[in-house]
């Protein structure tokens, strides 16, 4: 069955179907119309005359619209079908199904069209679970609408479904009985709403941005148009590149996410159907990867993830002063605080990270003003990296779950119960110090110095926090370096031994910055070597270690996120053509997505596969997939922004071709590059190093 994605700006709607457009919600298919963490519709199915309609072809002009051609019974190409039905859909701030029903005979005919409809009001959290709902479901019919509702003490959860031509409407759906002329045809649409009701019967949503939720295609149409004029323009010789390029483009902006706080600054969703809501870890990176494309991200994402910085100790959350949160969620589960996501902290990198992006954003931008805007929440989360990340006291950062019951075991980006390991497979215990973690808090120091120094006029505080990067990357060099592999652990368990499976987090050490110069080579020839390079990219995990399953989440899938992130890394520190074969392997890979990478594809030898393999359950668009072709671009490219300009050193794989990316904002203005493959002259590390010129 065909999952067809249709979504909302505001990254709050999104709808999950089959390749019919029918909605049959199961265990293992999260179909359904979605909105706030909750499932307003579970079953949605046309009939004609009593039968199922099959797809002829379905066509998605936009990522908030789709088309499906249908027939009832089973498609044929040795009968006429006399009949046939458009289903045009479309969600912009409600869920809209435009119906239409063709008489092809030259005789009238009549039909009965029924469309069946049920909601279960599930939270997303638990979709796929067997649950009991604890409240109260009702359906009624009124005022022309069919409404199903879900009531548990104050949290009230309805759909109101309306139609613009007569029906049969009951608790179980809506009924048509029409005729249609010879070779005429019959319209109707259907409307469907999902409430977020206050006890006083109001939706929440029109007290905190009113009228915003209603909006038309449109002006959804002319939204999505002036986002991408305002991006760059990229042209290549090799056309997946520029396929890819659009699609990320189109993939971003469907998944900006506009939280109830700050609805008008949106900023990444992580990915549907699983993360469509407000998260740390992935509209950081997302927007890292998207700064040279679209830096309002940044800002959007500082913004709001510093409102909901931690500032009190709570087990149930794992909150802690001055930390970033994980994830925040909406549904019924957080209301009653069954699970902790209202919000929960348990992730240790998003904090470190908080602090890399608003240094890069304003070595973007110039944007210094944001940078004293944000200096509390920077300080803040540089000090729980010593005061609470430092849990054994030993200058590493460390995490382990203050919630017991509902937290998370592993609260890196790679999160799965196994996904921290050793080479025979057996799992440490707790707490544990993965080694990109140390990456981070080094980098986060280094970049809060040039922040205290430049903008917060604290020298003391710089030179404090550039001391102790420095004696944390010789810390980290002496006890994280394998000697019998030469490569670095995976983490230190808690008794400080060497968690020591060969993983793809060694190239996060990379684009941080605290591997020792004389290490590196080594570390890319692992990246590139055959245990963790695919062809297609870097897995998550080595090939033969204890845990190692090509489609295992995290211990051998391949994820275009963390590649483009190694590339980037590669690239620091000198290894351009290393970093050229990650984002030739990750764009070809695209080609078989039809240019939308997934979270995660399988870590199967390419020779074997000769295609990569889906992985069944990754989020498809999922933000840091959608960004990492943007930071490819921008490593091959070579983009650094120095002082006032940016200076461009490409060094693209003959497979590129010619890589132009023209109008590419920051704080030099709108500036073009272009990188082909024979450069004319390069400097003592290989490199063409040009200023770009401003336009």
């Amino acid at each position: 069955m065909r999952t067809q994605l249709v979504r909302i700006l505001d990254g709050n709607i999104f709808v999950l179907s089959d390749g019919s457009g029918d909605i049959e919600a199961k265990p293992a298919v999260p179909c359904g119309f979605f909105s706030f963490d909750t499932r307003f519709l579970s079953l949605w199915r046309l009939t004609i005359n009593g039968e199922r309609v099959s797809a002829l072809a379905m066509d998605d002009p936009s990522y908030f619209e789709a088309r499906f051609f249908l027939v009832p019974g089973a498609p044929t190409h040795y009968v006429d079908a006399k009949v046939s039905v458009i289903r045009e859909r479309s969600v912009a701030g409600s869920f809209e199904e435009r119906l239409t029903v063709l008489n092809h005979s030259g005789e009238p005919a009549e039909f009965t069209v029924r469309v069946d409809a049920d909601c279960d009001f599930i939270p997303l959290l638990v979709v796929g679970e067997e649950r009991t709902p604890p409240g109260r479901l009702y359906r009624r019919v009124a005022d022309g609408c069919l409404r199903i509702g879900y009531v548990r003490e104050k949290f009230w959860r309805e759909t109101v479904i309306s139609t613009s031509e007569p029906a049969e409407i009951d608790e179980q759906g809506l009924t048509y009985h029409i005729r249609i002329e010879g070779h005429g045809q019959w319209t109707t649409m259907l409307h469907v709403r999902g409430l977020v009701l206050r006890p006083d019967g109001e939706d929440v949503r029109e007290h905190v941005y009113p009228g915003r939720h209603r909006r038309d295609k449109a002006r959804l149409e002319d939204d999505l148009r002036q986002w991408l004029d305002k991006a760059p323009v990229l042209n290549s010789d090799w056309q997946p590149l520029e396929w890819t390029y659009r699609r990320s483009l189109i993939d971003l902006a469907a998944l900006r996410f506009s939280p109830l706080t700050l609805p008008s600054e949106p900023m990444p969703a992580a990915g549907l159907p699983w993360n469509a809501t407000l998260t740390g870890r992935d509209p950081i990176l997302t927007s890292l990867q998207a700064l040279p494309f679209a830096p309002e991200l940044a800002v959007n994402t500082l913004r709001m993830l510093g409102i909901d910085q931690g500032a009190v100790l709570d087990d149930f959350r794992d909150e802690e002063p001055g930390k970033i949160l994980r994830e925040f969620r909406y549904g019924e589960m957080v209301a009653f605080e069954e699970r902790p996501q209202a919000p929960y902290y348990g992730a240790a990198d998003s904090t470190p990270l908080y602090v890399v992006l608003l240094d890069e954003y304003e070595r973007w931008t110039g944007d210094a003003d944001t940078v004293r805007e944000f200096e509390d929440e920077a300080r803040a989360a540089l000090h729980w990296i010593d005061e609470y990340g430092d849990i054994m006291g030993d200058g590493y950062v460390w995490y382990q779950r203050r919630n017991e019951h509902t937290g998370l075991e592993n609260q890196c980006w790679k999160e799965s119960a196994n996904a921290i390991s050793f080479r025979d497979g057996r799992l440490p215990g707790l707490p544990r110090a993965t080694c990109e973690l140390q990456g981070y808090a080094y980098d986060a120091k280094i970049r809060g110095a040039r922040l205290a120094r430049e903008f917060w006029h604290d020298p003391a505080y710089a030179d404090r926090l550039e001391r102790e990067a420095a004696e944390l990357k010789e810390r980290f060099n002496r006890d994280f370096w394998v000697t019998d592999g030469e490569y670095y652990a995976l983490a230190l368990d808690g008794d400080g031994h060497q968690v020591d499976a060969l993983s793809s987090n060694i190239g996060h050490l990379l684009w941080s910055g605290i591997v020792e110069e004389s290490r590196a080579a080594r570390i890319a020839e692992h990246l590139l070597g055959p245990r963790l390079f695919s062809g297609w990219g870097v897995r998550t995990l080595a090939q033969g270690e204890g845990q190692y399953n090509p489609l295992g989440y995290h211990v051998g899938t391949v994820w275009p996120f963390d590649n483009a992130f190694i590339a980037w890394g590669l690239r620091r520190y000198g290894f351009h053509r290393e970093a050229g074969r990650v984002a030739e392997g990750i764009i070809d890979a695209a080609g078989f997505f039809d240019g939308r990478l997934p979270e995660a594809f399988g870590g199967y030898e390419r020779e074997l596969t000769r295609h990569p393999v889906s992985y069944p359950a990754a989020n498809n668009p999922q933000a840091l997939a959608t960004g990492a072709p943007l930071l490819l671009v921008r490593t091959l490219l070579g983009l650094e922004p120095y002082g006032e300009d940016l200076v461009v050193a490409p060094e693209v794989p003959e497979r590129f071709g010619r890589i132009e990316l023209l109008d590419i904002p920051g704080r030099w203005g709108r500036v073009d590059a272009i990188g082909t493959v024979a450069p004319r002259e390069r400097d003592a590390r290989g490199q063409v190093a040009e200023v770009a010129a401003s336009r």
